[in-house]
């Protein structure tokens, strides 16, 4: 599964790298490909490219603010979750979005 994600949080600073890698982490170690950009107090980092949201088989929004530029993903399968839910539990918020994506083909 090809995978790009958001995350940002209220202060922008530790939350949001922190849910980046700990996603990363997941989704290696589920064998996954994914691409993540941050939206923190230093701005948009590691942006995603058209190309990266063209490939992926779903976007997941890790957030408590809004997230900026959404209208990038339009059409494409989006998991919207707070920023809480990603940092506590990676591996089961993408192997359920697994799950649902192969149910649904």
């Amino acid at each position: 599964m090809n995978i790009v994600a958001v995350t940002a949080c209220t202060a922008g600073i530790a939350h949001t790298y922190i849910v980046a890698e700990k996603l990363q982490k997941a989704a290696d170690e589920l064998g996954h490909k994914c691409k993540i950009e941050t939206q923190g107090s230093a701005g948009i980092e590691n942006e995603l490219t058209a190309e990266d949201i063209a490939n992926a088989d779903v976007v997941i929004y890790a957030h408590d603010i809004a997230i900026r530029g959404t209208s990038r993903f339009a059409g494409k399968k989006v998991v919207d979750v707070p920023i809480t839910m990603a940092m506590k539990q990676p591996k089961s918020l993408i192997s359920t979005i697994e799950k649902k994506l192969a149910a649904k083909k």
